[in-house]
């Protein structure tokens, strides 16, 4: 069982003075000197890391933000046994990155995503019938962020018909895999003299590229002054 006495979380938003601030508040450790000055970023990286050891657990949403320098500081602090969480859509694949183990997190449920959606909307003070969540979700896919998002168009009176997501499947290799099934009957028939299914061949074999063709028809893809 693994004990943790110390834990703090901070996430990088450009400012490692306030990063460093905001983990050494967490940790009970002065950010001032003797003389009431604030520490400099190099002072209190020193500060904490007097002050960690293998009970402290540190945590870092979206990991990939984390500078280099701030990420050469956390591997002095592994190596002396302190525990850090890394949160990232991604694993970056580098220094510090290389030596974690690595952990998939499940997607959220449909159910947490509605909830998250029916939160926003109390806040925006919108009134959403389930109804209409119901015909929200799809925007959102499994990614809160996003279903918060929808939420805050809606409220705005914005139209949502396009998902702001990728969680989708390509359904593309089974076009063309049927499409392939289409040409070896056309073979067959050839080989075989059957004109019924060298015909049928033929004619699905041209029918389906030519509906591939059609249903890839799109618009201009980008905007007005682009």
């Amino acid at each position: 069982m693994v004990l943790v006495d110390l834990a703090a979380i901070a996430i990088y938003k450009g400012s490692g003075k306030k990063f460093f601030q905001a983990l050494a508040f967490q940790l009970d450790i002065p950010t001032e000197n003797d003389e009431g000055k604030s520490l400099t970023m190099d002072q209190l990286k020193e500060e904490i890391a007097a002050n960690c050891n293998d009970s402290t657990l540190l945590i870092f949403p979206e990991a990939k933000r984390l500078t280099t320098g701030i990420r050469y500081w956390l591997e002095d602090l592994m190596a002396s046994g302190v525990r850090v969480v890394c949160l990232a859509v991604a694993n970056p694949g580098r220094d510090i990155f290389l030596e974690m183990l690595e952990i998939e997190l499940e997607m959220p449920s449909d159910q947490r995503i509605r909830e998250v959606m029916r939160s926003e909307a109390k806040r925006q003070g919108l009134n959403i019938s389930e109804s209409r969540l119901a015909e929200l979700q799809p925007l959102a896919g499994r990614n809160p962020m996003v279903a918060k998002k929808v939420v805050r168009n809606e409220s705005l009176g914005l139209k949502q018909h396009k998902p702001e997501h990728t969680q989708y499947v390509v359904i593309m290799p089974i076009i063309i895999a049927a499409l392939m099934s289409f040409g070896i009957i056309r073979f067959i028939g050839m080989g075989t003299g059957n004109k019924s299914l060298y015909i049928f061949g033929g004619v699905s074999l041209v029918a389906g590229m030519t509906l591939k063709q059609l249903g890839s028809i799109r618009g201009a893809r980008k905007r007005l002054g682009q």
